[in-house]
């Protein structure tokens, strides 16, 4: 991944990194109502790949695991109503 991506004094934010990788919603505006869609497949694909990858086998295994990850974890899946819930 460090190979594919340019220089880090590039982007002035993570959130413009997020949006170079194609991680970010795209937005809709409709009268003047903006909305969040879906994540763009704008960016490198291979790497958004990897880290959806790894993202799922994290929540794959987050049973197992004890710590401050597995709280934070937990508590963005207790926002998901489309989501299994670790016990």
């Amino acid at each position: 991944m460090t190979a594919s991506v340019p220089d880090p004094s590039v982007f002035n934010s993570g959130r413009d990194f997020a949006a170079w990788l194609g991680l970010t919603p795209r937005q809709i505006s409709s009268g003047g109502k903006p909305t969040l869609g879906t994540i763009t497949k704008a960016g490198n694909r291979y790497i958004r790949k990897l880290l959806v990858l790894g993202a799922t086998s994290l929540l794959n295994v987050v049973e197992k695991r004890r710590g401050g990850l597995r709280d934070w974890i937990v508590g963005l899946l207790a926002t998901k109503s489309s989501v299994k819930k670790p016990i």
